[in-house]
């Protein structure tokens, strides 16, 4: 809707406002040079002829929502807004467009041409207009600013959207569910949830994906790019919310809270997970053994020693384990590596684990607790050995 409006506000005709700027600085020359007055007086004729003639030109009236055109082959594009009319149909995918400018630039995803070039990174682009937004990017440019609450935008659209979040407007409504968005595109993208649409195909393997930035996300795996850098370390991320959860780490922020124990945690999935321990949910379970398990990384991790697939192997012993993770831990027996260090006093540990076993002996905490007397304890194995002492 808003390129039709774009379209239609690029169509109408500028020439009214341009006259009466002119018709102001005449009047200014007219004060400021009285030996010009003649000559000028003639311009201003010709120019308030020129607006009668502007305002006796026959104006072509939209019916169904009153706004007015010039000209009636703009009317006539104006009602397809309206009439939901799209007579321009792509002859390779059959999708149809109200405007034939729409469809020349849909042309170009079948095409692949991206014509228009960034001067400061490469990046390509499809349409001059995607190059002019794109550079705002280098630029820092944000010239739309939220007087509410002072959150600036490089681009308009975004800013309108924002605006409405104050609004509380969600007028684009999902008739499968009833949920609501500010956005049609953000409505077109949930109901890919109800229709199972994945029209984002990877290039390199079968998979395909509802959302292009999930596609995008995804063929890094192939082409093992990771653009997403950490100032803080040397680490780099395919998805900007990786690390975005990476740098909570840095930071100590934990800003998901179980409201049943009040454990924090940097991310909602890492809550998610938690949350069954409280639930005893364990849905992943092993057709080998039976044994069951709330995760399904962990329950991946214990298939391995089914299969007795230990694949990640130390070059410094040849030991081999299942994980990545617990290799790279073992090789800390080697480099004497000892990165966790306590903040009480000077003793560092190879494992996180047991750096927060040992820093309950400067705080006290005793988090586990027998559910038979009122004692508690500092660590589970502990628990587990009065435990068994006192359920005899």
């Amino acid at each position: 809707m808003d390129f039709i409006k774009e379209e239609i506000e690029d169509m109408s005709d500028p020439e009214p406002s341009r006259i009466k700027h002119e018709d102001t600085e005449e009047q200014i020359d007219q004060m400021e040079m009285k030996e010009q007055r003649h000559k000028l007086n003639d311009v201003k004729k010709h120019f308030d002829f020129t607006t009668q003639g502007t305002k006796h030109k026959k104006l072509h009236t939209c019916s169904q929502c009153g706004k007015s055109f010039q000209r009636k082959g703009t009317l006539n594009e104006h009602m397809r807004v309206h009439t939901g009319e799209k007579p321009y149909t792509c002859t390779q995918c059959g999708k149809s467009f109200s405007h034939a400018s729409s469809l020349n630039k849909h042309l170009l995803l079948h095409s692949g041409e991206k014509t228009f070039n960034c001067d400061q990174c490469g990046k390509d682009f499809k349409l001059s207009s995607s190059l002019k937004r794109h550079l705002k990017v280098h630029s820092d440019e944000r010239p739309y600013v939220c007087s509410l609450c002072g959150n600036s935008f490089s681009w308009l659209m975004n800013f309108k959207q924002h605006q409405k979040t104050h609004n509380e407007v969600k007028d684009h409504v999902c008739f499968e569910c009833g949920k609501s968005f500010t956005a049609s595109t953000q409505l077109k993208r949930h109901q890919r949830i109800h229709t199972g649409e994945r029209p984002y195909k990877c290039s390199s393997c079968d998979k395909s994906f509802a959302q292009s930035a999930h596609l995008k996300s995804h063929e890094r795996v192939h082409t093992g790019e990771k653009p997403y850098h950490c100032t803080q370390c040397e680490k780099s991320f395919r998805d900007p919310t990786v690390l975005k959860v990476h740098l909570r780490i840095h930071s100590g922020e934990k800003p998901f809270n179980c409201d049943q124990c009040g454990k924090e945690f940097i991310s909602s999935s890492n809550l998610k997970q938690h949350l069954k321990v409280h639930s005893g949910e364990k849905p992943f379970v092993c057709s080998f053994c039976g044994k069951s398990f709330s995760r399904l990384d962990s329950f991946k991790l214990h298939q391995k020693t089914h299969d007795e697939v230990r694949d990640h192997v130390c070059f410094d012993c040849g030991k081999s384990f299942t994980t990545s993770f617990n290799l790279k831990q073992h090789q800390r027996i080697h480099t004497g590596e000892k990165p966790y260090k306590c903040s009480y006093c000077n003793k560092s540990f190879t494992l996180s684990g047991s750096l927060k076993k040992h820093e309950r002996v400067h705080t006290g905490e005793k988090p586990y607790h027998c559910t038979q007397c009122e004692k508690s304890f500092r660590h589970l194995s502990s628990l587990h050995f009065h435990m068994k002492k006192c359920c005899k």
